[in-house]
């Protein structure tokens, strides 16, 4: 694992492979360690950073909110620290606003753009609430709020079947530092929509989502791919496609990375 200061802020990633860069990008309670299959496998092929989100894993929080264009610099960051000057990014949830947030700020650096399990639209009033009370929750206690937060991420068919990945995801989202937590929160209700980046076709995207998914309405996902050149791919399962639908994921990102 490797080290950068962004802003005096400690930031960690990987660096592995080489040939066409793809960033990995985790979601909320989530780390770069999740990413390890993923690396192994792509790695082969390209050159594959993954990289801990503020107050994520072993970086560092920054401050109480972490807007998605703080994380976009993070990114923006390493790759100029890594000479790299242009990258396929792939967002899981979180890590999906992050990818839109950097396509806006660096669009002459990205290549293309895998939404997974994500959505380029704005939290909605009730969203934004939930967001509030959340905080809230997770002040009260934390233990709770995170063991909850993360089964809740997998369709409910998928709860037993995958009770060991379950406890796994656990165990890492309970490293996140609870000013990480809220700070992402924070930064994830006030995010603006980016709806327009999927309209103006800069460069591919491919969306990928989850017919069950718990936290994100796949009925309102599929809007905003209509009338656009985004490729859209949906599983059966919930909002860990990552982890649901593994098998079947790679050939899928495979085909839009080549």
């Amino acid at each position: 694992m490797k080290t950068l200061l962004y802003k005096n802020t400690k930031i960690s990633y990987s660096d592995s492979g080489t040939g066409n860069v793809i960033v990995l990008l985790h979601g909320f309670l989530e780390n770069k360690k999740m990413w390890k299959d993923y690396v192994a496998f792509f790695s082969e092929k390209y050159r594959v950073i993954t990289i801990d989100l503020l107050g994520h894993g072993e970086s560092d929080p920054l401050g109480y909110v972490h807007e998605m264009e703080d994380n976009a610099n993070v990114i923006n960051e390493i790759l100029e620290h890594l000479k790299i000057e242009k990258a396929i990014i792939l967002g899981h949830s979180m890590g999906g606003y992050v990818g839109l947030a950097f396509a806006e700020l660096y669009p002459q650096k990205i290549q293309k753009l895998v939404l997974l399990n994500s959505t380029s639209k704005e939290d909605s009033s009730e969203k934004k609430l939930n967001r509030t009370r959340a905080i809230k929750a997770v002040k009260q206690n934390y233990i709770n709020f995170v063991s909850l937060a993360i089964a809740n991420l997998f369709s409910e068919n998928n709860r037993t079947r995958l009770a060991e990945e379950i406890e796994k995801a656990k165990t890492e989202a309970l490293k996140t530092p609870l000013q990480g937590i809220i700070a992402s929160l924070e930064g994830m209700k006030i995010r603006k929509d980016r709806e327009w980046l999927l309209e103006q076709n800069r460069f591919p995207v491919l969306l990928i989502l989850g017919k069950k998914d718990p936290v994100l309405s796949y009925e309102e996902s599929l809007s905003q791919a209509e009338n656009t050149s985004v490729q859209l791919v949906s599983f059966e399962d919930g909002h860990m496609s990552q982890i649901e639908n593994k098998e079947e994921l790679k050939p899928v990102l495979l085909e839009f990375f080549n």
